[in-house]
C-alpha cells in the first residue's frame, strides 16, 4: 500500500462492517484504518483523473498517448 503524505487526523464514524471487510480484501489492507485511508486516497485520485478527462475532452486524437 502507498505511504501517507499528509498528517493523520482522528475521526469517529459508523461504517458497514461487511463493506469494510470487502474493501479491506480488495485493497490488500492489513487493517481497517489502512483500508479507509487507501479508499479515500483512491477516491480523491479518481476525482483528479475525471477532472483531467473533462478538461481535455475532445482535444486528444487517436493514438495521442502513443506519441508521448
Amino acid at each position: 500500500m502507498a505511504g501517507s503524505a499528509g498528517a493523520l487526523e482522528r475521526k469517529s464514524f459508523f461504517v458497514d462492517a461487511r463493506v469494510l471487510r470487502r474493501a479491506r480484501r480488495a485493497l490488500g489492507a492489513r487493517t481497517d484504518s489502512e483500508a479507509v485511508r487507501e479508499a479515500l486516497r483512491r477516491a480523491a485520485e479518481n476525482e483528479e483523473l475525471w477532472r483531467l478527462m473533462r478538461r481535455t475532452a475532445g482535444s486528444l486524437g487517436p493514438g495521442a498517448f502513443g506519441k508521448v
